[in-house]
C-alpha cells in the first residue's frame, strides 16, 4: 500500500474503507502481500496515492494478494473473505490469488527491469 504523507486522509468508497480492508488483508496469515497487478489494474486509485489489491465497485469488493508459500488456497481465500466482511458492509467478497512466494531456501529468477530477455548460458547444451 502506497500512502502520501499529505495525503492520510481515509478512504471510503462506496461505504467500504479500503485502508482498513488492505490493513485486515495484509494481517491475515498466510498473506505475503496485496498485489496490484501486472499493470496495477486491481488497485483503488485516489488522490496522490493507489491502493494496490483492494477495488470496489459494482456492488462487491475485490481482494487481490500474493500467498505465502505452502497455504492451501481455498483456507486463505475463505480467510480474507471472513476477515474484511464486516469491514465491507457484507457485499461480496472477491478473492484472487494473482501469486504465490517461493518456497523457502530457493532461489529466485527474476530478470531486473530493462534487462530484456534472459539468455541462455553458453556453456549449456541447447534444450
Amino acid at each position: 500500500m502506497t500512502r502520501s504523507v499529505k495525503d492520510p486522509a481515509v478512504a471510503v468508497i462506496d461505504g467500504v474503507d479500503v485502508d482498513a480492508v488492505a490493513a485486515a488483508v495484509e494481517g491475515c496469515t498466510g498473506v505475503s502481500a496485496l498485489d496490484g497487478g501486472r499493470f496495477g489494474e486491481a488497485a483503488t486509485y485516489l488522490p496522490g496515492r493507489t491502493v494496490a489489491g483492494v477495488v470496489v465497485g459494482d456492488g462487491r469488493v475485490a481482494v487481490q494478494v500474493r500467498s505465502r508459500w505452502g497455504v492451501p488456497a481455498p483456507e486463505l481465500a475463505a480467510l480474507i473473505a471472513a476477515v474484511v466482511a464486516p469491514l465491507t458492509g457484507y457485499r461480496p467478497v472477491d478473492v484472487v490469488i494473482a501469486d504465490i512466494d517461493d518456497p523457502p531456501g530457493t532461489l529466485s529468477f527474476r530478470v531486473p527491469a530493462g534487462a530484456g530477455t534472459p539468455r541462455p548460458d553458453p556453456g549449456l547444451p541447447p534444450v
